[in-house]
C-alpha cells in the first residue's frame, strides 16, 4: 500500500522552517520554493526580497549537507526570475485575498511548471556556470509581463 504524501506545511510554519535552517531536504520541493518565495515577495518587496531569498536557500543548501557551487546549489539566475514572476503575480491579483489563496492560484497555474523559466532562457544558458552565479539576462524573450498583466491567471 503506498502512502499519501504529506499536506504541505502551512505557510507561517515553512517560512520559519526555512528561515532557521531546520526544513528538511524533502520538503524543500518546488512548490516549497514557490510559496517560499510569494511570501517574501509580499512580505518584503522584490527587491528586499530577493537578497534575502539568496542568503536563506544557501543556509539552507548547507543545512542540508549541500555546497553552493558553479554547478550545484543555489541558483542566482532562476531564484532572481521567479521573484520577478512572483512579484508580478502578485501585483495582477487581488490584494484582498489572504495570500494562501493567491499562492494556491499561482501553484494551480503555469508558473509552477518547472519548466516555465525555458520560455525566456534556452537550456544551455539558463544552466551555465554564469547564470548560476550571476543574473544572465534571457535568451528567447524578455522576462516581462505583455501589456503590464499576467498572462496566466
Amino acid at each position: 500500500m503506498s502512502s499519501s504524501p504529506e499536506p504541505p506545511l502551512p505557510l507561517a510554519e515553512l517560512a520559519a522552517r526555512f528561515l532557521d535552517a531546520s526544513l528538511p531536504r524533502a520538503q524543500w520541493t518546488h512548490q516549497a520554493h514557490l510559496r517560499v518565495g510569494a511570501w517574501h515577495v509580499d512580505r518584503y518587496g522584490a527587491a528586499e526580497a530577493l537578497p534575502r531569498l539568496r542568503a536563506a536557500i544557501r543556509r539552507l543548501n548547507e543545512a542540508h549537507g549541500g555546497a553552493n557551487t558553479a554547478i550545484s546549489g543555489y541558483h542566482e539566475t532562476v531564484t532572481a526570475a521567479y521573484v520577478t514572476l512572483i512579484a508580478a503575480f502578485l501585483a495582477a491579483s487581488d490584494a484582498g485575498q489572504p495570500l494562501d489563496d493567491r499562492i494556491a492560484r499561482l501553484l494551480a497555474g503555469p508558473l509552477a511548471d518547472r519548466a516555465v523559466l525555458l520560455r525566456f532562457w534556452s537550456r544551455d544558458t539558463l544552466m551555465s556556470p554564469t547564470a548560476r552565479a550571476t543574473w544572465v539576462a534571457p535568451d528567447l524573450a524578455p522576462l516581462q509581463l505583455p501589456g503590464g498583466t499576467f498572462p496566466w491567471r
